[in-house]
């Protein structure tokens, strides 16, 4: 992957689909956009593999979406990207919990899907 904006390319289609699941409160939609052995850490306990994903999602409730922005962009690999991102999760009932997102992109069969998911919260 040459240039930085192709870098931002890849990781805001990834996060798109992503966050069009999170919006529209379809758990496999987001498990989609997983590998199928993803190393998963949202705010409660980790997962491995999309099940786990699905599982997480389902458990949010209706009304949550995502706003993201990406922060920065590494090509560790040929095939291998990370990204930094910063997200706001709001809610129709409560405030919005401000996170800071470490996802490790990974290509497979030219298609690209996360690897890696970790938040942890902004103050």
């Amino acid at each position: 992957m040459e240039s930085i904006e192709a870098q931002r390319s890849v990781l805001r289609d990834v996060m798109d689909r992503w966050k069009a699941g999170v919006d529209a409160h379809r758990p496999e939609d987001v498990a989609a956009a997983f590998t199928e052995d993803a190393i998963f850490q949202g705010l409660h306990p980790y997962s491995v593999g999309r099940p786990g994903v699905a599982r997480y999602y389902d458990s949010q409730p209706l009304g949550m979406v995502a706003e993201y922005e990406v922060l920065e962009t590494r090509a560790l690999a040929e095939g291998v990207l990370l990204g930094y991102l910063s997200v706001d999760f709001s809610f129709t009932d409560r405030p919005t919990v401000p996170v800071t997102l470490g996802v490790v992109l990974r290509r497979l069969d030219g298609e690209w899907l996360i690897g890696h998911y970790q938040v942890a919260r902004r103050d």
